[in-house]
């Protein structure tokens, strides 16, 4: 079983005062104190739920900030393409990333090889040319991110137990 993560009532109550992102951010921060970073061994020390939240949080900041191309050459494909994260997204309720993360997973089986090598940063910035089949993906991501965080606060907040235990 997993470490115990805990937070505190009055965190998550501002939290939740402030926004949905903050809200999440209690509980990502939360659980990264205990496992971060991610390594075989940290990640054991984790259920599911706490670590598709952890995985969550890096996709959003991934593809948030330079796309399923960034994603991938910076070694989380793996991670995400190679687990069921998708799945467990469609579980949660997120149909639409569930399936997004799908189309992904496609395109990292054909093109994981070459995006994940070593480069400058001017070959890396040559991969977002070379690989446009992710443009459509890291646009409709952009463009759900907020409702898809709020969805993940929504589960968090009705699962709460699956993430921390909130103390007084």
């Amino acid at each position: 079983m997993g470490k115990e993560i805990t937070v505190r009532e009055s965190d998550v109550v501002k939290a939740a005062d402030q926004d949905m992102d903050a809200f999440v951010k209690v509980f990502v921060d939360a659980i990264r104190q205990v496992a971060w970073p991610l390594t075989a061994e940290t990640m054991a020390l984790l259920n599911t739920s706490q670590l598709t939240l952890i995985a969550y949080d890096i996709l959003r900041d991934e593809v948030m900030d330079g796309g399923f191309v960034q994603l991938i050459h910076n070694g989380y494909g793996p991670f995400f393409f190679l687990n069921p994260f998708a799945k467990m997204m469609k579980m949660w309720g997120l149909q639409d990333l569930g399936k997004l993360m799908f189309s992904a997973q496609k395109l990292y089986k054909k093109y994981h090889t070459e995006i994940e090598k070593d480069c400058s940063d001017e070959e890396f910035m040559a991969l977002f040319e070379r690989y446009p089949a992710f443009d459509d993906l890291d646009d409709e991501f952009v463009e759900n991110e907020e409702v898809w965080t709020e969805s993940i606060a929504r589960y968090v907040d009705e699962h709460i137990d699956e993430f921390a235990k909130v103390e007084k």
